[in-house]
């Protein structure tokens, strides 16, 4: 490499590592938002300046070289270390603010409070992008926080992560849902209709953290009839018309669904705790302004809609798990 140390800058250190995690130009271009030839030419002058391919062509994919993957440790030392020194000299203005946030969150909070952080950002962050990342078993969001791919992640595991900042966000009441002329909704469901009724169940969203509803089952030696496993909740109110199915949510969700399909929201005769959810973050992305901005973001849209915590709805302590 020749006269790389002053020949680089930021765009181009930023662009090598998306480059080198997504290990692909095309797909490099659509996250920061830049046309394909753009990277192109941008990973010919990186070639250039490091005397090395980078990336290199395997089938229809590309992998890093050797040299690529030596450089990807230093590139997250480096670009974090800039980033802290532009968040000690700059406030954040989220009206001007052409920054790109990524929320993770399970999909059945989609359909009403990330519709609500949506308008918000629209109403006071018209330049700013929000990107929603699906949550699943094989999808690694502590690393994904680590490498500063994902800036919050709301979750409801009983047991949350060790090593992240945290902060109840959202308090909701578990309720049945059924198709509205199932005999359920004509008359009160007992803890025997409850286990014995065909259920709709959704695939758990993280392979080492049971949900509320299994783990509490299981404290009590109890089992659901699960007869239909669906990838995702937005699945599970389309098949209840019609069917004995009966599914378990949150209060907030099924309320929507119940305004908008032949559907009966009925009390659970299991005593399940309320779902609880926090949003989590990275040490790395505590003090930093935009960072902050968001999670109040996030807290000011749970109490608009009204499932924040009694904790959440005034300043909140943050705890490091």
């Amino acid at each position: 490499m020749k006269d790389a140390s002053v020949s680089l800058d930021t765009q181009q250190l930023r662009v090598l590592k998306t480059l080198l995690a997504e290990r692909s130009v095309t797909r490099t271009a659509v996250r920061l938002n830049l046309t394909q030839p753009a990277i192109s030419a941008l990973l010919k002058r990186l070639r250039m300046l490091f005397g090395d391919e980078l990336l290199v062509r395997n089938g229809n994919t590309m992998v890093p070289t050797a040299r690529a993957i030596e450089l990807e440790a230093s590139l997250h030392v480096v670009l974090e270390e800039l980033d802290r020194m532009l968040a000690g000299v700059r406030d954040f203005a989220p009206e001007t603010s052409q920054q790109t946030f990524t929320v993770g969150c399970p999909d059945y909070l989609a359909t009403v409070f990330m519709a609500g952080v949506a308008r918000l950002m629209r109403s006071r962050a018209p330049e700013a992008r929000l990107a929603v990342h699906p949550l699943g078993p094989e999808f690694d969001l502590e690393q994904a926080m680590a490498r500063g791919e994902i800036d919050v992640v709301i979750g409801n595991w009983p047991q949350l992560p060790d090593g992240l900042h945290r902060e109840p966000l959202l308090d909701d009441e578990i309720v049945c849902m059924t198709c509205k002329d199932h005999p359920l909704a004509q008359r009160t469901m007992t803890q025997e209709d409850y286990l014995t009724t065909p259920h709709v169940v959704p695939m758990p969203f993280s392979s080492t953290h049971r949900g509320v509803i299994d783990l509490h089952l299981a404290n009590l030696r109890l089992t659901r009839n699960a007869r239909i496993m669906v990838p995702f909740f937005s699945m599970a109110p389309h098949m209840l018309p019609g069917t004995d199915l009966l599914f378990t949510v949150s209060r907030h969700f099924a309320e929507h669904y119940a305004a908008l399909l032949p559907l009966a929201v009925l009390p659970c005769p299991i005593d399940y705790p309320p779902m609880r959810f926090h949003q989590l973050w990275h040490p790395r992305n505590h003090q930093a302004p935009a960072q902050k901005w968001l999670r109040q973001s996030l807290l000011e849209v749970a109490s608009q809609i009204g499932i924040a915590p009694a904790k959440a709805r005034g300043k909140g302590k943050r705890t490091l798990a």
